[in-house]
């Protein structure tokens, strides 16, 4: 995280207001912007925690808010402390603080043992966009409340920022979910991570999605969820990237593409390669189709680059898929509300009434792809090598990116998607 001062905006801005909201120093505005109103609250918080009441947001501010910004904290069993007290002096129940602690007899907590606590509040925010480093501690949140989860790292963008993992259960059937491979498609990272969030809390107080009880969901799939391919891409989209080398050659390159918005209007990573156009599936032909719309040198977006897999992100994840080797993926991105199935004239057995069903449950169109936009993406590879059901998902509509205040109604669409992409093969 970077520092943070009066003067600062941006999606980090936004995670601080929302952190001192959470940890009882607001109610705060989240607007992304650092004025006195934040500073004041800011310095409330310091004041608490016994640090120099500066108002700036350094390392050490950072830590102490970290609690507030993953949803757990860690607690050292003292003598005499039960669950019991433990959840009274945290305000958290009995059930979430024996869901996070698997491995403790609540009857008899060794002393000095490190609890995981969850705190009172959800780990995934719903109303603030998103970043790359947010995404991060999305992830560590959830591992730490679910210990049923597994958080990994899949490899590294081009900036080397880590493009993060979630393992949700350990059953035979393996999906493999991923979100963002455009940078202006942000708002689906969110969507990936809340499923996981509901998924882990359902499991933990016994309950169900889609009528089917959340432990045999784990129980029966490995769901690994890649919930941002393109890291650098959603800072620079987003407004936390605002500086730097990077920062100035990419609106270097996006001033020869004035019909692209920017920073809103970038899709691609960091260099200006499209990461849904890497893949080694009719990569040839995605280049003479982008080529002959001008796109020929590293562009906002569509710029297929020099060969395939050229890109660190696009990289990264053809090897976990290698390495997972799923039996269905899901590839979400925005616009249209419409579900891809096909690759050419592939028909993998049972994909189309995959796609009905999916249909069936969110309201979108099974549709096939355009010519245009067929070749070279992830879902086209993926069913060109292995012959298994691979789909993309255009959330929403509007004008990418979509805004954060649409995230409830795109996800009450497509989380009987999510849950269903688990138990179909």
């Amino acid at each position: 995280m970077r520092i943070l001062r009066e003067g600062s905006r941006g999606p980090a801005v936004q995670l601080l207001q929302l952190a001192l909201d959470r940890a009882g120093f607001g109610p705060l505005r989240r607007d992304g912007r650092f004025g006195p109103v934040t500073a004041a609250a800011l310095r409330d918080f310091q004041r608490e925690m016994d640090l120099r009441p500066d108002g700036v947001a350094g390392a050490l501010t950072h830590r102490a808010l970290r609690p507030w910004y993953t949803g757990y904290l860690t607690h050292r069993v003292q003598r005499g402390e039960s669950f019991w007290s433990i959840s009274r002096l945290y305000g958290v129940s009995l059930d979430a603080l024996r869901s996070a602690n698997p491995a403790l007899a609540p009857e008899s907590l060794p002393l000095g043992a490190m609890l995981t606590v969850p705190l009172n509040f959800p780990v995934v925010p719903t109303d603030i966009d998103f970043f790359s480093a947010l995404a991060e501690l999305c992830v560590e949140g959830l591992a730490a409340r679910y210990p049923f989860f597994r958080a990994g790292t899949i490899g590294r963008s081009v900036l080397g920022r880590p493009i993060r993992s979630l393992l949700l259960g350990q059953g035979v059937n393996r999906v493999l979910y991923n979100a963002e491979h455009h940078a202006n498609e942000w708002i689906t990272t969110p969507v990936l991570l809340r499923f996981a969030e509901e998924l882990g809390r359902a499991a933990a107080e016994d309950g169900a999605l889609l009528g089917t009880a959340a432990s045999e969901i784990l129980d029966y799939a490995s769901i690994l969820l890649v919930p941002a391919v393109n890291p650098d891409g959603m800072d620079l989209c987003t407004g936390e990237l605002r500086e730097g080398r990077a920062y100035e050659e990419a609106r270097r390159i996006a001033a020869r593409w004035p019909r692209f918005p920017f920073p809103d209007g970038w899709k691609a990573n960091i260099q200006g390669v499209d990461l849904n156009l890497q893949y080694p599936a009719g990569w040839e032909q995605a280049r003479e189709n982008k080529f002959a719309l001008g796109i020929t040198s590293p562009a906002p977006a569509d710029y297929v680059g020099s060969a395939p897999l050229e890109a660190p992100e696009s990289r990264a994840l053809y090897a976990c898929t290698r390495a997972f080797d799923p039996a269905l993926t899901l590839s979400l991105h925005t616009q249209g509300e419409l579900i891809y199935w096909k690759y050419l004239d592939l028909e993998v057995p049972g994909a189309e009434q995959i796609a009905g069903l999916f249909s069936d449950l969110s309201g979108y169109a099974a549709e096939d792809t355009p010519y245009a936009s067929g070749f070279a993406g992830y879902k086209d590879w993926f069913i060109q090598d292995y012959r298994r059901p691979g789909f993309t998902l255009e959330l929403g509509r509007g004008v990418n990116p979509l805004p954060i205040g649409e995230l409830d109604a795109i996800y009450a669409r497509v989380r009987g998607i999510l849950t269903l992409g688990a138990l179909v093969t």
